[in-house]
């Protein structure tokens, strides 16, 4: 069933604005450890999990973990326990998947599917067709500004029941900046926050575009 996202009503006291805490900083788990307090961060799980627990000095709070793995470990994945929501990235491994049946196999096992950068509009498309049916929601990495505006007009079209491949592949931005806060808080419940290279670069950019 398509979500309305037009409707006039009030706005909820937590309503997400569409650039909030959209680029959190990300942090490689090899570079907490041993290191000063990092404060709220994504932590990158670059080496095992075990090891950044045994180090009691090391001082940050886990937002979210992110890990990159291949087909053949999504099992793997899912079994992991871990103090905050996990978000899975995966690419390559003997099973080849494509990123909308990764995603609905990390959403049965209640893990956060990751969309890489780079991928066509076809196959974002059919992604966010499994997430906008999904509770856990999704993050993403990308490329530019350009890139995450298509993601985020996508999003908005994956939820309105609208052409998705059409939003992706010619973005309006203008569209985003007119939906109501209601409507950017529940395109933001599903889009959770986007890796980019440079974030100040990417919000300059956005808000250069009208959005805020």
């Amino acid at each position: 069933m398509a979500i309305p996202l037009s409707l006039g009503l009030p706005a909820p006291r937590n309503s997400r604005g569409l650039l909030e805490a959209l680029f959190p900083p990300v942090v490689p788990a090899s570079a907490l450890i041993g290191a000063e307090a990092a404060g709220r961060v994504v932590v990158r799980l670059d080496i095992d999990p075990e090891k950044l627990r045994a180090d009691t000095g090391a001082s940050y709070e886990a937002v979210r973990f992110d890990l990159d793995v291949t087909t053949d470990q999504i099992d793997d994945a899912i079994a992991l326990r871990l103090p905050a929501p996990l978000a899975v990235y995966v690419d390559g491994g003997e099973e080849e998947l494509t990123p909308a049946e990764a995603a609905l196999r990390l959403c049965e096992g209640g893990r956060i599917p990751g969309l890489a950068a780079g991928r066509t509009p076809t196959e974002v498309a059919d992604f966010l067709a499994v997430l906008a049916h999904e509770s856990v929601g999704f993050v993403a990495r990308a490329a530019d500004a350009g890139e995450v505006i298509a993601l985020l007009c996508g999003t908005v079209a994956a939820l309105r029941g609208d052409d998705v491949r059409a939003a992706i592949v010619d973005p309006k931005p203008e569209k985003l900046a007119a939906l109501i806060p209601e409507a950017t808080s529940a395109m933001r419940e599903v889009l959770l926050t986007i890796e980019v290279a440079d974030p100040p670069a990417v919000e300059t950019a956005l808000r250069a575009a009208g959005l805020q």
